[in-house]
């Protein structure tokens, strides 16, 4: 109540800060007369004098109404368009590390023009992100000729492109790419081998379009590149044959209830569980298959990863359904992305899923990958300085953005008054019923020339109303992942009198639908137009633009809500764009996976008490209240997995980022014979201390078994008992300072064959190939641990803290491992002429690259917070047998040693 009282005497924060902003515009507009005045080449010349005046301290806050009357006035001149107020009012919200919410239809392309060039003007960089590399590469071309009469360069950034034209692309002023791109070129540049392969400047400015789409719906997808791992095609086709024999149970077993069924499902949690019963008929089945020896239990130990392909299986024939999570295209499994309709083509689910897919499916199995460098997106672009972010509906998840990214959401308002009316839903029994009101709310409003929009959340959904209309008789064009190619012509026609459009999830389509189609799309299928044809065409278009709007502008149809009222409101943002009339109205029945899983008794129980019958709907504020509480519910759960999956993130983030700083100043010296020196003393000191423990009695040495160790692992003979049987007063401190010294001498003699800088090189391939190999192990390593550790909280132990302990361990002792193995290497190796070492380190590049180039997402379950699993044999390593990890040392003197 007070809050209430208080915000309406002094405005809420977005008031005082859009109060704030209008200053700023005045100034603005006051400026405009002035740049009207001058010529091209002084409007010009305005980029240099900014940067000089930013060189000698004047702030980009300073220069931001000039430098905004600027670009407003070249876009005049360049594109024929001047940008609205608004549009300077959310230009300076992007510039204020803050996220714009702009309707669609109000310009955010231009908007970003604004920020764009005025941080561009501090020469580090600007980044412009958005959701797909048609927009990159269309907003890149658009946009450019502005930039470039500013004296501003533009570089894009696509997928496949050679390093030299990414570095290229990167050292201009303005950058366009995908989110993917970005983060992919980051991990990339901390797998190379010299600075000359970076390709990434210090990430200064991000300016992120569609930033809810980003940075909440892909926050759960880790950017992941890969190495192939053991084949285990064979065991997921046989896991999956076992699948068809389980019955689904519909209440988990308890003290009070048995149930005759193998598994329960957990459609809120997205999870699947064998029961009692299920798990005695899975050991049997497998035992059957050959897969397990008779006896056994699925879960001991040696089957930890027989009982994930059950698991993997389970979920991909219970929770994953073709036409809606995936398609099978050309004899591959394709992920559907849930939030846009689109396609992924390159993304694979991680755990096994996307191979157990892939069996259900009966297509080939692509091998199970490897982790070799992974972030999130959350903690990507948490590396920029700056980070800001547009959309059409970020005002929901205000909270998400405020607490995980530190953005506060502003709410720019539109130019133009909203005027399109959003109907109450209506909620039918059955999906039928639904479907037939559908058709007839078409069939009335296409008759009056009326163009509508149909919304549905899945491939599947839009098949079938695409067959209801068919029957129906209703001409109509389908939007979904299935029919991408024609994507642009059938939005950009949408608008059309009388058009019926059905999409899956029209979310980040990035082309506006205008009313009575769009003339520009006429225009650009005819050969050479000349002006004449072309104003017939806007003439042609005006009249069917003003019979669009007499009949009621474009009407929206949800046929389903979705989980998150952001996605809804993307939908309904479809129509009633820049003042245009327009209407919206969501179709529901109790059979739709939201109502039956989070309204349906309370709605249900309504309904009854109302006395539906066949066909009617139910029309009131309490459903759509419920409904509204439902989406919350959903919302709120998915925002705790995205916290929770950062909370683990951010373990391995602190890890990532000391791993990446010290590549980073590897790469950037050329002389690191300190450091190795530096290491060498403490390999050679813990080595002897574990054989002659410091100031103990000659009788605890173990001599025999130090000059074993100095062998194997370093290559030296040191007849160190033959010294001490020699001199027996020998002490301990001179037999360390001797055996040190003597290991320095042979690989100074090294270095006198080979030169000094041959050496340095040599030093620091293996410090580099050394490091990148154990991160690499170490990736797989805290996978396994995330997997696991839930597990603690049946032993009364904090799962999260557990994993903190367990992977700050494991990191520790990988450094140590780290100095070790380029000792050891360092001191093994034989040595070679120069053109024989550079031919060794081309190989090594060659084989980064190749690595580089699998790059995978790997797309993140709901329920799920591991980020990929390598997969491993099961088979238990003897302490005598060699190395996995193929070093060709034993397994007790290599990575043994960590088990300890």
């Amino acid at each position: 109540m007070v809050m209430n009282i208080l915000t309406k005497i002094f405005g809420s924060r977005n008031d005082r800060t859009l109060r704030r902003m209008r200053k700023n515009v005045d100034v603005i507009g006051r400026l405009e007369p002035e740049m009207e005045k001058l010529s091209d080449e002084e409007l010009q010349a305005k980029t240099l004098e900014f940067r000089v005046r930013l060189e000698k301290g004047e702030t980009l806050e300073n220069l931001l109404p000039e430098a905004f009357a600027v670009v407003r006035e070249s876009s005049k001149r360049v594109f024929g368009m001047r940008h609205f107020d608004v549009q300077l009012i959310g230009g300076m919200v992007l510039n204020e590390r803050c996220i714009a919410e702009m309707r669609t239809g109000e310009g955010k392309t231009l908007t970003a023009t604004l920020p764009a060039y005025l941080n561009a003007l501090t020469g580090r960089g600007v980044h412009v992100v958005t959701v797909n590399d048609y927009l990159a590469q269309r907003d890149a071309e658009n946009n450019r000729p502005l930039f470039e009469f500013l004296g501003l360069s533009v570089g894009i950034n696509l997928p496949g492109m050679p390093a030299p034209a990414k570095r290229e692309a990167y050292a201009a002023d303005i950058t366009y790419g995908t989110n993917n791109e970005y983060g992919f070129d980051y991990l990339r540049d901390n797998m190379a081998f010299s600075p000359e392969e970076r390709v990434q400047r210090k990430l200064y400015y991000a300016l992120v379009d569609e930033v809810d789409s980003i940075l909440i719906d892909e926050a759960r997808t880790p950017l992941i590149i890969s190495g192939p791992a053991e084949d285990s095609s064979e065991l997921y086709i046989s896991v999956n044959k076992i699948i068809p024999h389980l019955i689904r149970q519909e209440k988990e077993d308890s003290d009070t209830f048995h149930g005759e069924g193998h598994f329960s499902v957990d459609e809120k949690a997205r999870q699947v569980n064998l029961t009692e019963r299920g798990l005695v008929l899975v050991e049997e089945l497998l035992v059957k298959e050959g897969i397990m020896e008779e006896g056994e239990s699925l879960y001991s130990p040696t089957n930890i990863m027989l009982m994930h392909h059950v698991t993997a299986a389970l979920r991909a024939h219970v929770l994953f359904t073709r036409d809606v999570d995936y398609i099978v295209k050309d004899g591959e499994v394709i992920i559907v992305d849930e939030h846009t309709g689109r396609t992924m083509q390159g993304r694979r689910w991680s755990d096994g899923l996307h191979q157990a897919v892939e069996a259900k499916e009966k297509v080939a199995i692509q091998n199970e990958n490897q982790t070799l460098a992974s972030i999130t997106f959350q903690n990507y672009f948490r590396l920029y300085e700056k980070l800001a972010g547009m959309t059409g509906t970020a005002d929901t998840e205000a909270f998400e953005f405020s607490s995980i990214y530190k953005l506060d959401t502003i709410v720019v308002p539109t130019n133009r008054p909203m005027i399109r009316k959003d109907l109450p839903d209506l909620v039918y029994m059955t999906e039928q019923e639904k479907i037939d009101a559908i058709i007839e709310d078409i069939k009335d409003r296409s008759v009056k020339g009326q163009p509508i929009l149909v919304g549905t959340i899945s491939i599947e959904k839009s098949e079938v109303v695409s067959q209801a209309l068919e029957k129906a008789g209703i001409k109509h064009n389908v939007l979904n992942a299935k029919f991408h190619a024609m994507e642009a012509d059938i939005v950009a026609q949408a608008g059309q009198s009388g058009a019926v459009t059905i999409a899956t999830n029209m979310a980040g389509r990035g082309t506006d639908i205008v009313l009575g189609g769009s003339w520009q799309a006429e225009v650009a299928h005819l050969e050479n137009p000349d002006d004449a044809q072309i104003a017939e065409i806007k003439a042609a278009w005006k009249v069917r633009h003003d019979a669009v709007l007499a009949a009621g502008g474009l009407h929206i149809i949800g046929t389903e809500r979705h989980e998150s009222r952001r996605i809804d409101n993307q939908l309904r943002g479809r129509s009633g764009r820049q003042g245009d009339a327009g209407s919206s109205r969501f179709y529901l029945s109790m059979e739709d996976a939201l109502m039956r899983i989070f309204a349906s008794d309370r709605v249900s129980n309504m309904m009854r008490k109302l006395g539906m019958k066949p066909g009617e709907a139910i029309e009131h504020p309490w459903v759509t209240k419920a409904i509204a509480n439902a989406q919350r519910k959903v919302e709120s759960r998915n925002f705790d997995i995205r916290k929770q999956l950062l909370e683990y993130d951010d373990v391995a983030n602190d890890q990532r980022r000391a791993i990446y700083t010290q590549r980073n100043e590897l790469l950037d010296v050329s002389d690191i014979s300190e450091t190795i020196t530096s290491i060498r003393e403490d390999v050679f000191k813990a080595t002897i201390d574990s054989y002659i423990p410091p100031e103990s009695l000659e009788e605890m040495w173990d001599t025999e078994g130090l000059e074993q160790r100095l062998k194997n692992d370093f290559d030296l003979d040191m007849p160190i008992k033959a010294w001490l049987d020699k001199e027996p007063e020998l002490h301990e401190e001179t037999l360390r300072e001797r055996i040190f010294q003597q290991a320095l001498e042979v690989y100074h003699r090294k270095e006198e064959v080979v030169g000094a800088e041959v050496m340095r090189n040599f030093e620091k391939g293996v410090m580099l190939q050394t490091l990148d190999s154990l991160w690499k192990e170490h990736l797989a390593a805290m996978d396994y641990l995330r997997q696991g550790i839930h597990l603690r909280g049946y032993a009364q132990k904090d799962p999260k803290q557990e994993y903190k302990r367990e992977s700050f361990s494991m990191f520790a002792a990988m450094l140590e491992s780290l100095k070790y193995e380029v000792i050891s290497t360092l001191s093994k190796v034989q040595v070679r002429m120069p053109e024989e070492i550079e031919a060794l380190e081309q190989q090594r590049r060659e084989e980064a690259e190749r690595l580089a180039q699998q790059q995978q997402f790997s797309h993140q379950e709901e329920d799920s917070l591991n980020t990929g699993s390598p997969a491993q044999a099961d088979r238990k390593i003897g302490r005598n047998d060699p190395c996995p990890c193929g070093s060709g040392k034993k397994y007790k003197q290599c990575h043994g040693r960590l088990q300890k």
